[in-house]
């Protein structure tokens, strides 16, 4: 039988090489959910192609415009964030692609999670936000989280057949994003034009800031200690400029394993949705002989201290992370439309961790409540600069 497919933040990068692998395996995926934020004309569009029982536009401002499109032609369309969180538990969904970027993908998989389905994650910032959370549901409810980020994706690899106990540590493999070997006095005028543009991957807007400030990597951090049960200590972090070794495993006896290939987010993509296993497909292959060089470098978190400030937030555990996304996601907002400084964002994150309340063990609601203050926060820190 084919695996019925709800694809959350099916116009985003993720998304759309989703339905790439849709279009590769026919015989194997159909689409029942396509949902979308704000790309009205490019959710549409897929909506015609893939014919999925459910097309939901997640702003309710632009309801119309998809309604009006699709409604005439049989689609079931609805609008807004409840119904975006209600979608993932449709009786006709087997999985459900997690592509959203940022908080709002919290919701949506944790009822997923509830209703029993697969979950292919791509949004880090579920178990950024609510780590200790979501991985106790999971248990509760027997559900396994496949990691579609490359970098999870090649632990996961590494990790088949392996015995959990003898991992001493995990390697995350970094780029290095645009600006590696910059120092602060060159950091200080660079221009969100300057930042978008990654060396090695095509991403969207968000992550690449993320990436070319080092917190995409601080938050893959904190998603790998809940995928894969592991202390702060066990995580560590390598500047790799090639993204060839996508991430490693070192075991207790010293040996390593890394899982390689060129920089293409459909092969994790795909090795996500067909778990266990692993079909052909057409994509180029990593050629040793046009690497003659593979460089390591150890990451400089006194420049780039939003790693430093994940790795913190990831000690101090509680509600900490759930501060350090929302700060993020407003002072990345603010750097894209010129509002902030690329070195400020680091400075409005840690003012921010600083000046809300931790709680220790949170629940749902207290996360919901940590993110509206500290996002509330961080605005009111970024006017005053």
């Amino acid at each position: 039988m084919k695996k019925r497919l709800a694809i959350l933040g099916s116009t985003g990068s993720i998304g759309t090489q989703a339905l790439e692998i849709v279009d590769a395996y026919p015989e194997l995926f159909s689409v029942e959910v396509l949902t979308a934020n704000n790309n009205t004309d490019l959710l549409i569009k897929q909506a015609l192609k893939y014919r999925p029982s459910v097309v939901v536009i997640a702003n309710d401002e632009k309801y119309n415009e998809v309604y009006e499109a699709l409604a005439i032609k049989g689609f079931s369309v609805l609008s807004g964030m409840l119904s975006l969180q209600q979608c993932v538990q449709l009786e006709s969904v087997d999985m459900v692609i997690a592509a959203m970027v940022g908080y709002s993908g919290l919701l949506p998989v944790i009822n997923a999670i509830k209703a029993k389905k697969q979950v292919a994650l791509a949004n880090k910032e579920t178990l950024v936000v609510a780590g200790d959370l979501i991985t106790r549901l999971c248990l509760a409810n027997e559900v396994d989280l496949l990691p579609v980020d490359s970098e999870h994706s090649a632990i996961f690899q590494c990790m088949v057949g392996e015995k959990s106990e003898e991992v001493e540590k995990i390697i995350l493999t970094c780029s290095g994003g645009p600006f590696r070997g910059y120092t602060l006095e060159q950091l200080k005028n660079v221009t969100p034009n300057q930042a978008l543009a990654h060396p090695n991957w095509n991403m969207g807007n968000k992550i690449t800031i993320d990436s070319a400030t080092l917190m995409n990597k601080g938050f893959e951090v904190i998603e790998a200690k809940w995928l894969f049960n592991l202390e702060p200590r066990q995580i560590d972090v390598v500047i790799h400029p090639q993204s060839i070794i996508h991430s490693m495993v070192q075991f207790v006896d010293g040996s390593i394993k890394a899982q390689m290939g060129l920089p293409n987010m459909r092969l994790p993509i795909q090795y996500a949705l067909c778990y266990p296993e692993r079909l052909s497909n057409q994509f180029p292959k990593f050629n040793f002989a046009g690497y003659p060089e593979l460089n390591f470098y150890a990451p400089d978190t006194k420049i780039f201290r939003n790693l430093a400030l994940a790795f913190d937030a990831l000690e101090k555990g509680g509600n900490m992370a759930c501060m350090l996304n929302a700060a993020n996601e407003e002072v990345v907002s603010a750097f894209l439309k010129g509002r902030t400084g690329f070195l400020q964002m680091s400075e409005v994150i840690e003012q921010t961790m600083a000046k809300i309340s931790f709680i220790e063990h949170p629940s749902i609601d207290d996360y919901i409540a940590t993110d509206t203050e500290a996002r509330s926060k961080a605005i009111e820190i970024i006017n005053g600069f």
